[in-house]
């Protein structure tokens, strides 16, 4: 399997999370018409959509902090967007859309893991470096 440069790379993961949060957008547009689920919502579309609009910094980053900084923001994003998924999961405010919920709770866990991935092995190459 050929390895993806890094722009390669950024330019695949920045379709990726784009694809994400459009799918939380449809999604969204589904959830019924009750307090408890407004909120969980608006706060799944902030932040899912903070994904993929974070994501496109990280690739703009003028320099390694600002990288890292921006990673660093897509990862919290992205942890949270997984916290709202599964809350909505657990209220069982949207049954009938269940296996699409589980498909964005795995979905966000894979983006969770490759950007947690790539802020670590940044962490412990600028460390290394400094030491």
């Amino acid at each position: 399997m050929k390895q993806l440069t890094n722009q390669e790379f950024n330019e695949t993961f920045r379709k990726r999370t784009k694809q994400f949060a459009l799918q939380v957008i449809a999604l969204s547009d589904k959830f019924p018409n009750k307090e408890s689920a407004r909120v969980i919502n608006r706060q799944l579309l902030r932040s899912a959509t903070s994904i993929a609009a974070n994501f496109r910094a990280v690739c703009r980053g003028r320099s390694n902090a600002e990288f890292y900084s921006k990673l660093c923001i897509v990862v919290e994003e992205a942890d949270e967007t997984q916290f709202w998924l599964e809350m909505l999961a657990d209220s069982k405010l949207m049954d009938n859309n269940h296996a699409e919920i589980i498909e964005l709770i795995s979905e966000v866990s894979e983006i969770l893991a490759i950007t947690t991935s790539i802020k670590t092995k940044l962490y412990k190459n600028h460390n290394s470096v400094q030491q």
